[in-house]
């Protein structure tokens, strides 16, 4: 029984780390701006994300799934860390319905519909046309493939539900508060479910083994162990991801320890006796642990509300970014300057400025694993990219409401210039993931390129480098003169590509080179060129399109 119970929870652990990395894969692909749009607007005030997140909570009867679709979000980019701490704490209210409908009846459980989400979301991922169609069905398969894994888990460890052994340790224990809160929290991340932790101590109490005040620490023990399913969750997400899963447990943990002072006192018991008409009688308990189940919550999330803006820097400064740290979200682009579209101009030109700078930070973790084969790298890469995506979208929304406003006709004339010019950027970083993949495939093959290749493809990114550098002082400074250096060595980019084609091709014909490996480093002198292209557009904007002031 033990080997078939570890391998049920290491099989169902796996499923559910595969489920949660497909579905934040899939939401960060369909994040389109307007599904953006209204993740902002619901979020936007504090009280109507809380709200949502207990209404959402109350429909799928689980907290953990609630702040497992947080993470998700965060690691996704559709939500940030301040976002979500409202949803998370309106997850708190939403799951105490869960206790009122356990004693009588489940009116829906997420878990039931896991394996036709993954059935239907296999189906569309290989029937749809449309890419987006596919890529919504990469969501709804990881989505039943994540709580596929929770089953797993749950049913691990469900002989422990009707276990004699269990309830001897839930009635010596529950007498002393503490170790109540201990066992009520061990149980939980056992059975990987707050509603089986609640559901066992209301049937223990209805048969009389436990009364209602040993019952309460456990009920708070069960609020600190649902959240192991968010800390699952957030292991390989970002720092905000990290940030939302230990926000969620500090909630808990905070208000147990404040509630288990009118636990000690008795205070807490009398509360949730007064507010249930009757005397309390076998009957109604379970009543009682639903209804103490809910104050805590409900309370919980009313201390909470208005402190976090505090939580959220005590969170902040207690999860620090770790390793490398990508900032997905704009820097500069405040929203009570449109009132002065000179000012946002010039703050859109600082994100733009930003944004190159991502794009060529990938760009050179691509190539240095194009040369080394240190496949590490590719994660900085693709980070990057996400993050040129987002500010892309960021950038041109911006512009788009600046155009909105009263505008010079000098002001005007530069929004098509930095709308393109965005643009342009964003297919550097696009190139950048392709020199990545091109080196994948080399250290994937084994690929071997001749002294005389490697020097050849260090000389070109040196230019293209060079380019980048020219571009950016241009976008900073307003240098013409650097612009202008950027167009002409985008025809040596040009003049490379050309002459490198021929070389290479003779090398194959004399049988010098290998033919995967010519294409391959082909493939990488097309990506450079391609990248001279952009950036010239971008430097011929500048030389046409922008009216710097003089620093």
């Amino acid at each position: 029984m033990f080997e078939d119970l570890t391998f049920q929870l290491i099989g169902g652990l796996g499923f559910f780390l595969f489920g949660m990395k497909f579905m934040s894969e899939g939401l960060r692909k369909v994040a389109s701006d307007r599904l953006k749009n209204i993740l902002s607007h619901l979020t936007k005030n504090r009280l109507v994300a809380l709200l949502m997140g207990a209404g959402v909570t109350a429909l799928i009867q689980s907290s953990s799934a609630m702040t497992v679709m947080l993470v998700g979000f965060v690691n996704a980019g559709l939500m940030t860390f301040k976002q979500a701490l409202p949803v998370v704490l309106g997850a708190n209210i939403g799951t105490t319905f869960t206790a009122w409908l356990v004693s009588f009846f489940a009116v829906f459980k997420i878990t039931h519909y896991a394996l036709p989400a993954v059935g239907i979301g296999f189906l569309v991922m290989v029937v749809a046309r449309r890419s987006t169609m596919r890529q919504w069905g990469e969501v709804l398969f990881g989505f039943g493939v994540l709580f596929v894994g929770i089953g797993f888990m749950k049913d691990a460890f469900e002989p422990l539900e009707s276990s004699q052994r269990i309830m001897d340790i839930m009635v010596n224990f529950s007498k002393y508060p503490i170790l109540g809160v201990l066992v009520g929290t061990v149980i939980t991340v056992l059975l990987q479910s707050s509603s089986a932790t609640i559901a066992l101590v209301q049937i223990l109490a209805f048969r009389g083994l436990i009364d209602f005040p040993s019952a309460i620490p456990i009920i708070l023990g069960d609020n600190i162990g649902t959240t192991i399913t968010a800390q699952i969750a957030r292991i390989g997400g970002t720092t905000g991801a990290r940030r939302v899963a230990w926000a969620h447990s500090l909630f808990n943990v905070f208000g147990t320890m404040y509630i288990l002072v009118f636990v000690y006192t008795g205070w807490y018991n009398r509360i949730i006796q007064w507010m249930i008409p009757g005397e309390l009688a076998p009957n109604n308990i379970m009543l009682h642990i639903a209804l103490s189940h809910s104050v805590f919550n409900v309370f919980n999330s009313i201390f909470f509300f208005p402190l976090i803006p505090a939580l959220q820097k005590v969170v902040e400064r207690l999860i620090k970014p770790t390793g490398d740290v990508v900032d997905f979200e704009p820097q500069y682009l405040e929203k009570h300057l449109l009132d002065t579209p000179s000012i946002a101009l010039e703050q859109s030109k600082k994100e733009i400025i930003r944004m190159l700078a991502l794009a060529d930070s990938a760009l050179k973790n691509a190539y240095d694993l194009y040369r080394s084969g240190e496949t590490a790298l590719s994660r900085k890469v693709v980070r990057r990219e996400q993050a040129v995506d987002n500010l892309q979208a960021e950038i041109t929304r911006y512009l788009i409401d600046i155009s909105m406003e009263g505008l010079e006709e000098e002001e005007a004339e530069q929004i098509p210039v930095f709308i393109h010019s965005v643009n342009d950027i964003e297919r550097i970083a696009d190139n950048a993931v392709n020199i990545m993949e091109l080196g994948q495939r080399r250290s994937d093959k084994d690929l071997s390129f001749s002294d005389l290749a490697i020097e050849e493809l260090n000389i070109m990114y040196k230019v293209v480098s060079e380019m980048l550098q020219d571009v950016s002082r241009g976008l900073e400074t307003g240098d013409l003169g650097a612009a202008r250096e950027a167009i002409i060595k985008e025809e040596e980019l040009n003049r490379m590509q050309r002459s490198l084609r021929k070389s290479h091709t003779k090398r194959l014909s004399e049988g010098s080179c290998q033919m995967l490996s010519g294409i391959v480093f082909i493939d990488c002198v097309d990506c450079f060129e391609k990248i001279g292209d952009h950036l010239s557009n971008i430097a011929e904007g500048l030389l046409g399109g922008f009216r710097w002031e003089s620093p």
